[in-house]
């Protein structure tokens, strides 16, 4: 059997060839090229981690010795190998998808530098993920982050897409920086620089330094991650990277922000209080609920998709926030039913929010169009686009039986399994998370129905969407596979949660395998420790059996018996509902044509409304829907309406008059706005000191120094 060190190495060779290759290769073939490297290494890297994952065994390599800070090293453990699975499993399709879409900047921007950074990039990402220490981590941090900003400001002629690439760099590197000063605290304590040194050490850390560490990397590792209130860069990232690049910033570089809190705040220093898990949960939550309002008002494809991440990134924070609090509540098995509702979604987030960029990249190369307001009518002429993309948005809107259905239906069960807390103001705000979450569930709805239905159904509203035409195969066939993705992780829950239950476990120390799937196929009528009979006949007598004896695994049912608190048993079983829906379904075409087989049928045009013709104009818009949303919280948008006037001679006569509706995002308008004005106002102040008068300075020296001796003598 080929150790997993050996693996690595290939994986590594790989992308270093990679690079070689894209910068001797012409820009012609490049794509080409990067799609013949790339994908052999996705291969590498998903069996890599999967071996990890499955098998237990850590991969550990050392690196150099640092004098006085012990070892650098790789480590990947379940819980890197999980995040590295995904990498792979993202990067795999979107690079076949690039060989095709690349070939748009032919002519206009360097597909070497492009092929040079994309390998580059994922070494990068999963040498980070693999880092088993602080120097490491952050050493492949930074050229991750320098790296991917170069990438999603490829098209740099822009000037929009130059002060998006500014912004995320910036903001990314302010929220580094808040993260290392969170790590510099934990050095102090280990004095060493390997993660296994400091979650040691950190058991010595006071409430204190406990709160400094978490503040400083949950809000540092959180605007990676593009949580509020510093998620301004996303929507403005994604417009201006190429489609594939939104697939990777969503599907992968989101996923690393979850990582670094994660990596902290549940595996090296473990919340001991419910605050810190109230704290997420409510940023969470409130991401989550900002972000789907947003999405579901934004017309242009990508800015809503962008929107939607932000919404999905928070209800896998709200997910970690609720296993925080139960941790630190003394309960592991709920614990890690939220860790598994939160890594379950940002499993599916990636699948999913992967393939809707990769559809609406296809719309843009086919149409030149990302304005659904423009577009419509594209499934007649996009069959197998609008296919994906439609399977794609049933997943987000998590309806069963596609895989986002499964981790949000297990993330409102965890806030309710909330009742078995003890503290009633515990509980009061889990509830309150609790409806924002199914509130931001019934607002996806709509959003997706909005996207897929005015961009692919009715008519073209435009001509550019009138001459759309199907993409290339090489740019389909991506799509197709994480369709295909979406849905095995939706009907295939029982199987996918043991694996995870695995990475999870040595961090709330309890396994929930049992608690959350039931080995139904191995249980016979005289139940076991953990179930009574009466309880196992009760589910036989639903058919929870069914498939015993022929199907591998635990069972098709996913469940959870509360305790004495809070009895309530919650159960679902995508497995079981789509083999129904399918048996309903032909069953259904079957009965249909038996009995009009005598029938005779005629077509006939549709009904109109007695116009001659229904033109483009009189169809329902993405802005007409998504309106009454607008309205409705009008109070969050709050729109400013400006008037602009340019006048001449003395201003006796106006050459323009311009007015408009502004809208300033809730966040920057809240938080950020007051911050900048704040600042500037101390800028202001210490401005003033500048006086130019060397008696002024000699004062300030002085009083400086009485300060200083003041301090001195108090502390």
């Amino acid at each position: 059997m080929v150790e997993t060190g050996t693996i690595f190495t290939l994986f590594l060779f790989l992308c270093a060839a990679g690079m070689a290759l894209a910068a001797v290769t012409p820009d012609r073939r490049n794509p080409g090229v990067l799609a013949m490297v790339a994908v052999p290494a996705s291969l590498v890297a998903i069996v890599m981690s999967g071996d990890v994952l499955l098998s237990g065994r850590p991969f550990e390599a050392a690196l150099w010795t640092l004098p006085g800070f012990g070892p650098m090293r790789l480590s990947m453990d379940r819980l890197s190998a999980l995040f590295v699975f995904v990498t792979g499993l993202v990067f795999l399709p979107v690079s076949i998808y690039t060989a095709g879409y690349m070939g748009r900047y032919l002519g206009r921007h360097s597909l070497r530098t492009f092929g040079l950074f994309y390998h580059l990039l994922f070494a990068s990402i999963v040498l980070l993920l693999s880092a088993g220490d602080v120097l490491s981590f952050f050493l492949t941090w930074e050229v991750m982050s320098i790296v991917s900003y170069l990438l999603v400001n490829y098209e740099h002629g822009k000037e929009e897409n130059t002060w998006a690439g500014y912004l995320m760099l910036a903001l990314g590197e302010a929220g580094t920086i808040a993260a290392a000063l969170g790590f510099l605290v934990l050095l102090a304590v280990a004095g060493r620089l390997d993660f296994v040194s400091l979650k040691a050490a950190a058991a010595g850390l006071g409430d204190a330094g406990r709160w400094a560490v978490f503040l400083l990397t949950f809000f540092g590792f959180g605007v990676k991650a593009g949580l509020v209130p510093t998620n301004a860069w996303l929507p403005r990232a994604h417009p201006a990277a190429p489609a594939n690049m939104s697939a990777i910033l969503s599907g992968v570089i989101l996923n690393l922000g979850i990582y670094g809190i994660v990596r902290v705040n549940v595996d090296i220093l473990p919340a001991a209080q419910a605050g810190p898990g109230l704290i997420v949960l409510v940023i969470g939550t409130i991401s989550a609920l900002v972000g789907i309002l947003y999405a579901t008002t934004e017309n242009e494809m990508k800015k809503m998709l962008a929107h939607s991440s932000i919404e999905n990134m928070g209800i896998i924070t709200a997910g970690l926030g609720a296993g925080l609090v139960f941790i630190a509540s003394g309960y592991p098995v709920l614990a890690g039913i939220a860790f598994t509702a939160a890594f379950y979604h940002m499993v599916n987030h990636s699948l999913y929010k992967a393939l809707l960029f990769l559809g609406a990249g296809a719309v843009d190369v086919s149409a030149g169009e990302r304005d659904m307001d423009r577009l419509g009518g594209l499934i007649r002429v996009m069959p197998w686009t609008g296919l994906f993309f439609l399977v794609g948005s049933l997943s987000i809107a998590a309806l069963p039986p596609f895989n986002g259905f499964v981790s949000e239906w297990l993330t409102l069960q965890t806030m309710l399994r909330s009742a078995e807390l003890p503290s009633t103001a515990v509980k009061i705000v889990f509830a309150l998370c609790g409806a924002a979450l199914a509130l931001t569930a019934a607002l996806a709805v709509t959003c997706f129905v909005k996207a897929f239905a005015m961009s692919f159904l009715g008519h073209a509203r435009s001509g550019k969407a009138l001459k759309a035409v199907e993409v290339r195969r090489s740019m389909t066939l991506p799509m197709g596979m994480l369709a295909v993705c979406c849905f095995l992780f939706g009907i295939l829950p029982t199987y996918v949660i043991p694996v995870m239950d695995q990475a999870i476990a040595p961090m709330t120390n309890q396994r929930i395998a049992d608690d959350l799937v039931p080995p139904f196929f191995a249980l016979d009528a005289g139940g076991s420790a953990k179930f009574s009979p009466a309880f196992v006949a009760e589910f036989h007598d639903l058919g929870a059996q069914t498939g015993k004896g022929i199907l591998p695994g635990r069972g098709w049912v996913v469940l959870h018996q509360g305790a004495e608190r809070n009895p309530v048993v919650f159960a679902m079983s995508t497995s079981y509902t789509v083999v129904v829906l399918s048996l309903l379904l032909i069953g259904s075409v079957l009965v249909i044509r038996a009995l009009t087989r005598a029938r005779t049928v005629s077509v006939k045009p549709a009904w109109d409304g007695g116009l001659r013709r229904l033109i483009p104009e009189m169809t329902y818009t993405a802005t007409g829907f998504s309106n009454p949303v607008r309205v409705i919280f009008a109070a969050v948008f709050r729109p400013m309406t400006f008037d602009e006037r340019k006048e001449t001679i003395a201003e006796h006569f106006r050459t323009a008059i311009r007015n408009g509706r502004k809208e300033v995002h809730v966040m920057d308008r809240v938080v950020l706005q007051p911050l900048i004005k704040g600042l500037q106002a101390v800028a202001s102040l210490l401005g003033r000191m500048h006086s130019g008068s060397v008696n002024v300075y000699a004062a300030y020296v002085f009083i400086s120094l009485i300060l200083v001796l003041a301090c001195m003598r108090v502390f």
